[in-house]
């Protein structure tokens, strides 16, 4: 039993550091080489899981050349433009200015259904509203609104308006994030004089955050 939990938990931690090599995606998002090399990694990590008999050496070996094919690939891809055009494919306009592509619906094998589905998904409810639609390497779709059916922007409507300041969580359940701090270029100095300011301990917040203003905001733990 012990060993069946022990090579679980090797399995485990190699196969989320290869994923993590591998990049940051959610499902929906992976190319169509990442996507097999997750379901093959997934195959091949079963085998010694549930296998005691089976060598885990047997099972590491093959994600590891897995992983690094992926990332070789990925560079390479990187490189040449044909090369990811063979691997992934290209991006397929089925709407152009206004107009369905039936051929190219044909060729993905999406149905009418589908297209309003996913148009639905993104808030469009007319498809007199679309100018352009493109379906993207990794399945998802992109809209370009017809120009009079897009919302006014600032700059349209010639308004000034704040600069847009994003802020950072320095402080997780009590936990000091420095990278945070560095991005907002403030330290520790600075945090702890604001903390003695505002006189709260460290170890009673919950989440802080703060922007390059200074400006932050402080929540405290719940009892």
């Amino acid at each position: 039993m012990l060993i069946s939990i022990f090579r679980a938990l090797i399995l485990y931690i190699v196969i989320t550091f290869s994923i993590k090599f591998m990049g940051k995606r959610q499902i929906s998002e992976l190319q169509t080489s990442e996507l097999v090399v997750a379901l093959l990694i997934s195959d091949i990590a079963s085998i010694p899981m549930q296998n005691i008999s089976q060598p885990l050496f047997s099972g590491l070996v093959p994600i590891v050349v897995l992983v690094c094919c992926e990332i070789f690939v990925s560079s390479f891809m990187m490189k040449s433009t044909k090369f990811r055009k063979l691997i992934c494919g290209s991006a397929i306009i089925i709407i152009k200015e206004g107009k369905i592509q039936q051929g190219e619906l044909r060729k993905l094998r999406m149905s009418i259904e589908d297209l309003y589905a996913q148009l639905r998904e993104m808030d469009v409810f007319s498809i007199k509203d679309v100018a352009f639609a493109i379906i993207e390497t990794n399945g998802k779709m992109s809209i370009l609104k017809k120009s009079e059916k897009q919302p006014p922007d600032a700059a349209t409507l010639c308004v000034k308006v704040p600069e847009a300041i994003l802020d950072m969580v320095v402080i997780n359940n009590s936990q000091i994030n420095e990278s945070s701090l560095s991005f907002c270029n403030l330290d520790k100095t600075w945090l702890a004089q604001t903390l003695k300011k505002e006189n709260i301990d460290q170890n009673e917040i919950f989440i802080m955050t703060v922007n390059k203003n200074k400006e932050f905001n402080i929540i405290k733990k719940s009892n």
